[in-house]
């Protein structure tokens, strides 16, 4: 990597499979998108979660999720990291269509360094606006940066999960 490294915190999510890549469960698709991203130039994983089997948020009918997260270092800004995750659902079939939709792919920009960007004129918005509201969010999080503080209100993650209403359903996977 050239340039000076930050770090970033990327939630990765699936509950769907993607048959066409061999890639029969959300667990699959997940592990194959972490190799995905050791792959790209600019981006380093640090650390990573467990993967854990959370029910979908809003709670529906859809497949459970496979969830995870990565702590990255990088050299790309935040809206170049976030093109770069896109580009990287794109090639896993993942069409942003509907909001809350099943989904072969999610990997999102959860925080950058302690960046704070409320403004939606300037995307991406950090930490991830709804990060405080997700157990499966949060407890990947736990696993790889547990002293981590959200710069809005700073708050831990464990404070965060502690504050969740006890409904959001979220296991290891063996």
């Amino acid at each position: 990597m050239n340039g000076k490294a930050r770090r970033a915190l990327v939630a990765i999510g699936s509950n769907l499979p993607d048959m066409a890549a061999g890639l029969e469960t959300p667990r699959a698709v997940c592990l194959a998108a972490l190799e995905a991203l050791e792959m790209e130039p600019d981006i380093r994983i640090v650390a990573r979660s467990r993967l854990f089997e959370s029910a979908p948020v809003p709670l529906s009918d859809q497949p459970w999720y496979a969830n995870g997260a990565v702590l990255v270092e990088t050299t790309l800004s935040p809206a170049h990291l976030l093109a770069r995750l896109h580009a990287v659902e794109a090639r896993f079939g993942r069409v942003r269509q509907i909001r809350n939709e099943a989904r072969v792919l999610d990997l999102d920009l959860l925080a950058y360094e302690d960046a704070l960007n409320d403004r939606p004129e300037a995307p991406p918005l950090l930490p991830h606006p709804r990060l405080r509201e997700r157990a499966f969010v949060l407890r990947p999080l736990l696993d790889i940066a547990r002293g981590w503080r959200h710069p809005g209100d700073t708050r831990d993650i464990s404070a965060m999960l502690a504050a969740l209403p006890p409904e959001q359903a979220i296991n290891p996977i063996r």
